[in-house]
């Protein structure tokens, strides 16, 4: 992955908080940063219709958590006092995040540098941007906001044990820099914290931001019989290409938030990233003889 923001044209690689390829026209207030990155929230300064919006996207999407999502995304948005009404002063739910697990949420301008968003999750820290969608964006927009920041990663951080994953990541990710690993590494995060499934007694379940601040994937990613879902396998998600301009053809499901946290932190890292190297990836409407595969999608691999 390319280094670095290049703040002077407002362009800047998507760090492994939702990596794609490519470069995207930035919004945020990039010249109203602190050396980390940070900014101050200034909850005052929302507007209503930033709150109508807020309204409209929670309401939508939280009538959709008791089918589609893990149960502990519930509990944590319950947990924090979330309102439907109102965009979320993140000093309110610092109160009652950092004595749960240790975590509080930093306001950002939107996307950051990797360097500091693997810092800001080693130190128990989660970038959130201060800034909420267009109408025009309720469906889909190409860069995270705030509603996708906050609705679909905060509740998690609640969660002791995913709360571990995702500090044993940013330690993870300061260590890939260094083996010039970030790729590998941004797949896991892809196909975990932004689009991972969970198996529940109930059967799978979304636990991913991406899927689950997004209305039209949160039913597709449980229910449709297009995409493959395949048992979690570190090495096979690090060799695993995906899509980022459309729903997914590919979900990995976990057993457990403790298989993932062992995942992240009982695991050496530079073997994986020695024996994967620089290969291709392998295209996410593919299965392997080795997948535990739970459901076989209807998709087919591209022609040529």
């Amino acid at each position: 992955m390319p280094p670095g923001p290049r703040l002077g044209d407002r362009t800047m690689n998507k760090t492994p908080s939702a990596p794609t390829r490519g470069q995207l026209e930035l919004r945020g207030a990039y010249d109203q940063t602190a050396a980390d990155y940070t900014v101050e929230q200034r909850w005052e300064s929302y507007g209503a219709g930033e709150h109508d919006i807020w309204r409209t996207l929670f309401t939508r999407q939280r009538a959709l958590l008791e089918r589609y999502a893990a149960p502990e995304v519930l509990a944590g948005l319950t947990a924090l006092g979330v309102d439907a009404n109102r965009i979320p002063r993140f000093t309110a739910v610092n109160a009652l995040l950092q004595p749960l697990t240790g975590w509080r949420i930093v306001a950002v301008p939107g996307l950051i540098p990797e360097e500091h968003f693997f810092a800001h999750l080693a130190a128990r820290s989660f970038p959130v941007s201060v800034w909420i969608r267009k109408p025009h964006e309720l469906d889909y927009l190409s860069e995270p906001d705030l509603f996708h920041d906050f609705f679909g990663h905060v509740p998690l951080l609640a969660n002791p044990v995913f709360a571990r994953f995702m500090q044993a990541y940013g330690v993870a990710g300061q260590k890939a820099q260094a083996h010039a690993a970030v790729p590998l590494l941004a797949r896991v995060y892809w196909y975990t914290v932004e689009f991972g499934l969970l198996v529940t007694a109930g059967g799978l379940r979304a636990y991913g931001a991406g899927i689950l601040s997004s209305k039209g994937e949160t039913v597709y990613a449980v229910e449709s019989p297009e995409p493959n879902r395949v048992a979690f396998d570190l090495e096979r998600v690090m060799r695993t290409d995906y899509r980022i301009d459309t729903f997914q053809r590919m979900y990995f499901a976990i057993d457990s938030f403790e298989q993932l946290f062992e995942a992240g932190y009982g695991t050496d890292f530079g073997p994986l990233y020695d024996r994967i190297g620089n290969a291709s990836g392998i295209a996410p409407e593919v299965l392997l003889p080795t997948d535990r595969v739970i459901t076989r999608g209807t998709v087919r691999p591209a022609a040529g």
